[in-house]
């Protein structure tokens, strides 16, 4: 498995460094008052303005668990809110609406099915070039945020990552992808081999004999 580390995909980092607080989530004015509009409690009021700035950074939505304590407390602060409020939903129903409503706000589309097939066509065009399966990583996520999509799980990107070769090979199997051992000899090239060695006993046969 790939170490997220080595690639661009976003997480939280272990030590939230407090200019990286301030500077990725911390809500303007405007958002905190788009926030309040779409929403009608202080529970709801956090957890729809947290999933909007975690959003922002990493490009999805972040599972509670993932959520750094200081974060919550950050934006918690931002919106003058009381300790004893959490980010918690009423229904799931409610935790999708707030979903949506980032979505639309950020322009961005979910469409996991359409993301697996850029990532992967992606993948397979850089595999020529590159054998690394963070650099493999790097250019699909490249051209998800071009897409406007959300970003899938590392793990799944994580996962096409080898199929990327495997891709490459199908499209052209006389062609080996960077890094795979050997090469592949394709009809012409070993037309031209053919044709220089042909070329090199002519030239030996026309040499004059050396005299001793």
């Amino acid at each position: 498995m790939t170490s997220v580390e080595r690639t661009a995909y976003r997480v939280f980092p272990r030590l939230m460094m407090t200019r990286e607080l301030y500077l990725f989530f911390s809500p303007s004015q405007e958002e905190m008052a788009w926030a309040r509009e779409k929403t009608d409690t202080d529970e709801h009021l956090l957890a729809l303005t947290l999933a909007l700035k975690c959003f922002q950074r990493l490009g999805r939505f972040a599972k509670a668990r993932e959520v750094p304590v200081v974060v919550v407390k950050h934006v918690r602060r931002c919106l003058e809110l009381k300790d004893d409020i959490a980010p918690v939903y009423a229904s799931a129903r409610t935790a999708e609406s707030h979903r949506v409503l980032v979505r639309r706000r950020e322009g961005v589309a979910y469409a996991p099915g359409k993301a697996r097939k850029i990532a992967a066509k992606a993948m397979t065009r850089a595999a020529w070039v590159k054998n690394h399966p963070p650099d493999l990583i790097n250019v699909a996520l490249e051209r998800l945020a071009q897409a406007r999509l959300e970003l899938p799980a590392f793990s799944t990107l994580d996962s096409m990552g080898p199929q990327g070769h495997h891709g490459a090979q199908r499209e052209d199997p006389h062609r080996a992808p960077a890094g795979t051992p050997g090469t592949l000899i394709t009809p012409v090239r070993r037309t031209a081999r053919r044709s220089a060695r042909a070329a090199t006993t002519a030239r030996r046969r026309r040499a004059p004999p050396r005299t001793r």
